[in-house]
C-alpha cells in the first residue's frame, strides 16, 4: 500500500514549482538584459579606442602613414584587466601597423557604413572586436582600423551584476519559504486539534465535531463527518432499541417452552404429556415467527445511504404474494382477490422487502379479519403507483390508527398470537421505500383500506 500524500508537503511544492521557475525565467532575462548592457557599455569605449588611432593616421604624399610614438602606444594598450590589440591595414599596403593576428570581419556583404562589432577567438582567449572604415579621402586608398579587446572586464562587471541582483532574491525566496512552511505548519494546526480530539474519544462518543477550529473551507467536511456521526449515531440507537424489544419478547416464549418442558418432564405418560407438547409447539411456532419477523424488521433498517434499490415489477410480486396465502384465505372461508388493470408496474425497490410487506398485510387481514369475509389486493397506476390491501373486517378504531405500526403494540382485547411487530415492519419497509402509507375505514366504519403510494 502506497504511503498517502502529505497536504503540507503538496501546497509547499505547488509553491515552490512556479517559484523556482520564476527565479529561473528572471535569471535568464537578467543575464540577458545584463549582457547587452555590458555590451553597449564597453563596445562604447572599445570604439573610442579605434577612433584614438584614426587620429594617428596621415596622408604624405599620396601613402598612408601612422604617426604612433611608444609612449602613445603604451598608454593605448594600458588596461589592469585586459589585454588590448590593433591593427590598420590599407586595401594597397597591406598591415600598417599593430598586431596582424587581430581578427576582421571576412563577409563580403559587411556594412562599412558604421562601425562593426563582433565576437571571436585570438591566441586562445575569446575577444570582443570593432572594426571600422575611415571616410576615403578623394584619391586615397581605403583604410581599415581593428581593434580587439579581452572580455575580463565584460566577465567581471557581468557577474558583479548578477550577483548584487540575485543574490537579494536568493535571500527573500529563503526568508519567504521559511514563513511559508510556518504559515503552513500553523494554517493545519487546527485539523491537528481535531484530529487529536476525535483520536481521544471512546468508540461510543458520536457527538458533533466542534466547529470553533475549523476553517470556512474545512467546514464542508467537517460537516459531512458530523452528517455521517449523526446518522451512525441513529443507526446504533435504532439497533440498540431493537436488541432491547427483540430480547424483551424472546423472554416470553422462552420462558414458556421452559415451564413446558418442566411439565412434560414431570409427566410419566404420553398422555400426560400431551397438553405441554401443544404448549411448547405452540412457543416454538411462535418464536419462530417472532424471530422471523425481528429480522426482517432488522433488514428493514439500514444505515442511511447503504440500501440500493432496484426495478420491481409489482404486478408480478403482488400476484405471486397472493397465490402463497390462498391457502391459509380458504382455511377461514376468505375469499382473496387480486386486480390490476396494467400488464406490469415498475417501481424502485427491493422485492424481498416489499414482498415480506404484503405479506404482512395479508396475513393480518387473514388472521384478524371475519370469517367468510373478503380480501382484496389492487394496483392502480395514476396518478402514481398505487398498491392497495382492502378487507370487510370489524375494522381498526380512529383511536388506534396511530399506534398500530409502533413496534410491540397490540390492540387490547384482540385476539390471536401476534407480537404486534407487522405492522411496523409495514412502515419501517415503506419508510425505506419512501412510499406514503395510508389507512382508513373500507366502506362506512367497516373493514379496512390500506394504500402504500409510491413516488
Amino acid at each position: 500500500m502506497s504511503k498517502p500524500r502529505s497536504l503540507k508537503s503538496v501546497i509547499l511544492l505547488r509553491l515552490a514549482i512556479p517559484l523556482i521557475i520564476f527565479m529561473t525565467v528572471e535569471t535568464v532575462l537578467s543575464y540577458f538584459v545584463t549582457l547587452h548592457y555590458v555590451d553597449n557599455a564597453y563596445d562604447r569605449w572599445l570604439l573610442d579606442s579605434a577612433r584614438s588611432l584614426t587620429q594617428e593616421i596621415k596622408l604624405q604624399a599620396g601613402r598612408v602613414v601612422v604617426d604612433l610614438p611608444p609612449e602613445a602606444l603604451e598608454i593605448f594598450k594600458w588596461d589592469e584587466s585586459d589585454k588590448t590589440y590593433f591593427k590598420i591595414i590599407s586595401a594597397q599596403q597591406g598591415v600598417i601597423a599593430g598586431d596582424k593576428f587581430v581578427p576582421e570581419p571576412f563577409a563580403p556583404d559587411t556594412d562599412w557604413s558604421k562601425p562593426v562589432f563582433f565576437d571571436e577567438m585570438m591566441y586562445g582567449e575569446p575577444v570582443r572586436v570593432v572594426s571600422m572604415l575611415l571616410p576615403p579621402e578623394p584619391g586615397a586608398e581605403q583604410v581599415f582600423v581593428h581593434v580587439a579587446e579581452t572580455v575580463n572586464k565584460r566577465r567581471a562587471m557581468m557577474i558583479d551584476i548578477l550577483l548584487a541582483d540575485l543574490v537579494p532574491q536568493l535571500i527573500l525566496v529563503l526568508v519567504v519559504g521559511l514563513f511559508l512552511l510556518r504559515g503552513i505548519k500553523r494554517g493545519l494546526q487546527p485539523l491537528q486539534l481535531v484530529a487529536n480530539e476525535i483520536a481521544q474519544r471512546s468508540p461510543r462518543d458520536l457527538r458533533p465535531i466542534p466547529e470553533r477550529h475549523v476553517y470556512q473551507e474545512v467546514q464542508v467536511l467537517t460537516n459531512t463527518i458530523n452528517e455521517l456521526l449523526q446518522r451512525l449515531a441513529y443507526g446504533i440507537a435504532s439497533q440498540q432499541r431493537f436488541i432491547a424489544n427483540a430480547a424483551h419478547q424472546l423472554r416470553t416464549p422462552l420462558a414458556g417452552l421452559k415451564l413446558q418442558a418442566a411439565r412434560a418432564l414431570r409427566e410419566q405418560n404420553v398422555e400426560a404429556m400431551q397438553p405441554a407438547l401443544v404448549q411448547i409447539q405452540n412457543s416454538a411456532d411462535r418464536m419462530a415467527h417472532l424471530t422471523s419477523q425481528l429480522l426482517v424488521l432488522a433488514r428493514s433498517e439500514p444505515i442511511e445511504g447503504d440500501y440500493e434499490l432496484v426495478p420491481v415489477d409489482l404486478v408480478e410480486l403482488a400476484r405471486s404474494t397472493c397465490m402463497e396465502f390462498v391457502p391459509k384465505a380458504l382455511q377461514r372461508n376468505i375469499e382473496l382477490g387480486f386486480e390490476s388493470d396494467e400488464p406490469e408496474l415498475i417501481i424502485k425497490g427491493d422485492a424481498v422487502l416489499l414482498r415480506e410487506l404484503l405479506a404482512n398485510l395479508l396475513d393480518n387481514a387473514i388472521t384478524y379479519g371475519k370469517e367468510h369475509g373478503n380480501i382484496l389486493i389492487k394496483l392502480e397506476r395514476n396518478p402514481t403507483p398505487c398498491l392497495i390491501v382492502e378487507d370487510d373486517g370489524p375494522g381498526i378504531p380512529e383511536s388506534e390508527r396511530q399506534r398500530i405500526f409502533e413496534r410491540f403494540y397490540r390492540i387490547p382485547g384482540t385476539a390471536g398470537v401476534g407480537c404486534g411487530l407487522g405492522l411496523a415492519i409495514v412502515k419501517e419497509i415503506a419508510d425505506l421505500h419512501k412510499a406514503r402509507l395510508q389507512l382508513r375505514p373500507f366502506n362506512e366504519q367497516v373493514g379496512t383500506r390500506i394504500e402504500l403510494k409510491f413516488d
